[in-house]
């Protein structure tokens, strides 16, 4: 379940990020853009709110921040589980 929301983050960026070039169908680059801008807004929250968590990642610290602002809980909370 988790890799299936993952994907799905990165399906609402990428098709905003094509959404600057391309006509999407139906009109759907606006409403996209805007999801894509509240996702990683809230995401940055998430970050600076949990980053005790955040840091006990394995990886180096950089990775785990890009990972939380492109996931948010979907990254961080498997870590506060731990």
């Amino acid at each position: 379940m988790n890799k299936l929301l993952k994907i799905g983050c990165l399906a609402i960026y990428l098709l905003a990020l094509a959404g600057l070039f391309i006509a999407l169908p139906f009109g759907a680059e606006i409403p996209l853009r805007y999801v894509a801008a509240i996702l990683l807004a809230a995401h940055l929250l998430e970050t600076f709110f949990m980053f005790r968590h955040v840091r006990r990642y394995p990886g180096p610290l950089a990775i785990s921040l890009l990972l939380t602002l492109l996931f948010g809980f979907l990254h961080w909370w498997p870590l506060r589980q731990q």
